[in-house]
């Protein structure tokens, strides 16, 4: 064997004494197996005297802590125990627990195959600070994943509902287009039932499944962990929202249908880079079925002179020009869609049924109100002319400022909204109320444009080249 360097200059490279080098060369041991591990103590087990009454504790009551083992030592021996010992005794019996507790249960990690399973459950938002019109909005999300691509979909809901699991789901696999042989959720009163000491799945939520070819699963009861890819998936989505949140700078929205396009939209991005799994699961998943398990129910209905439809013993308004033409109300679960002919005219969400129940659109009827602005006063629906709680201020404001004209000023504030962002307008009524300026149609107006001032025009001198040219013959 040949060595490069003597003793000294190998020891001094290797960050040893020349003794040390000498030591290991002559010894057959390695250097790791030199060391011995030491066989005595460096202090006396306090604990010693009582271990045996420990053992026979932790034996009968395995989750027993040490603190409340402590706690019972220091009412034995106050003089030899205090809470100072209980790092000491912790150690102790996480020790005892690695060679004589109990066995814990192993989580066995899964392969996951693509278009096997869907997986479906709520996660709860308020945590988020989520308002509308800075209204607290307390909701939940229904969360689809499909778990080997991580393709997902949620909608907003306000309880776990048997309607908001059925339409979350339908809606889910129709925004896919195909569903998975096999679909599990948790075990939520809205699809299972106790049957003596076990769940089963309902009569409702089997006949779902049924129309869709899938075979229902379900966990078993406290184990999460087998919904584990949905569960994660509720962490990551949560974690996007609160980050985009972020970004966005307010987690106030001005109205409901302006937070679904916000989840809408980060779910699409979210999906955009899954695309490469999702075609593997494309091959094993299964086609749709010809139509919905909740086919709509079909209505014919005219248009008032009121630019309204009732439907179901509810009101709702439609565009003016429609007034005394026939459409047909198709009535899905939570939403209503308008067909003149062929022709969809409108969708919109599904209200209560009841005598005084309405969904009036103010875009709808403002340009008949200007025409006519003394028929607001009185209106019968002019509550549902306020979009947001500022507007109704603004209305009170103009009122007391100006009696004669104050409600031709505020629907002409309503037709800026209309004809523009409601947002806007919304903004800028804010400020004035804000700065107890009167929110009059002039002042909002000028607020907006002053908002859309252009952009000044930059103009960049690109330099001559021949100057880069007269560098370089200074160089050479």
């Amino acid at each position: 064997m040949s060595h490069k360097y003597n003793k000294e200059i190998a020891a001094s490279k290797s960050g040893m004494s020349t003794k040390t080098a000498r030591k290991y060369l002559s010894s057959t041991t390695l250097a790791g197996e030199v060391s011995k591990k030491r066989q005595w103590k460096t202090r006396t087990n306090i604990f010693e005297e009582y271990w045996p009454k420990i053992e026979d504790m932790l034996s009968k009551s395995p989750k027993l802590q040490a603190k409340t083992i402590l706690s019972y030592l220091i009412a034995q021996e106050p003089s030899k125990y205090n809470t100072s010992h209980e790092r000491t005794l912790y150690r102790l019996i996480r020790n005892w627990r690695a060679i004589k507790g109990k066995e814990k249960p192993v989580i066995f990690s899964q392969e996951l195959k693509p278009g096997k399973q869907s997986q479906s459950d709520y996660t709860e938002m308020n945590d988020l600070g989520i308002t509308i019109d800075k209204q607290v909005f307390d909701h939940l999300l229904f969360h689809f994943v499909l778990p080997y691509s991580c393709w997902e979909y949620a909608n907003i809901c306000y309880s776990e509902s048997f309607e908001s699991l059925s339409k979350g789901y339908e809606e889910a696999v129709w925004a896919l287009g195909f569903v998975a042989p096999e679909h599990r959720t948790d075990n939520l009163t809205a699809a299972t039932q106790a049957y003596g000491s076990k769940r089963i799945f309902t009569k409702n939520w089997n006949e779902i499944m049924k129309h869709y070819g899938v075979t229902p699963t379900r966990n078993n009861p406290g184990v999460s962990n087998e919904n584990g890819s949905i569960e994660k998936s509720h962490d990551l989505l949560k974690n996007a929202i609160r980050q985009q949140l972020m970004l966005r700078g307010s987690s106030n929205f001005s109205n409901l249908e302006d937070y679904r396009s916000f989840i809408s939209n980060l779910i699409t991005s979210r999906n955009s880079v899954r695309i490469g799994r999702l075609e593997e699961e494309f091959k094993s998943l299964k086609p749709l079925p010809t139509k919905k398990y909740y086919a709509p129910v079909i209505i014919e209905t005219k248009v008032s002179q009121f630019s309204t439809v009732r439907i179901l013993k509810a009101t709702y308004s439609v565009p003016s020009r429609l007034i005394g033409y026939s459409i047909r109300a198709y009535i899905y679960q939570g939403e209503i869609k308008l067909y003149y002919g062929q022709t969809l005219v409108q969708t919109m969400p599904q209200i209560k049924c009841g005598k005084n129940e309405a969904a009036i659109n103010y875009r709808h009827i403002i340009t008949s109100l200007l025409r006519k602005p003394g028929a607001f006063a009185n209106y019968y629906y002019r509550d549902h002319l306020f979009p947001a709680a500022i507007f109704r201020t603004a209305y009170d404001g103009l009122i007391k400022a100006y009696p004669v004209n104050g409600t031709k000023q505020y629907l002409q504030i309503l037709q800026l909204a209309a004809i523009g962002s409601e947002s806007e307008v919304s903004a800028a009524l804010d400020i004035l109320i804000t700065n107890k300026v009167i929110p009059s149609y002039n002042e909002v107006q000028e607020l907006i444009n002053a908002s859309k001032q252009p952009s000044p025009e930059v103009k960049i001198i690109l330099p001559s080249l021949a100057e880069y040219d007269s560098l370089l013959t200074v160089a050479m």
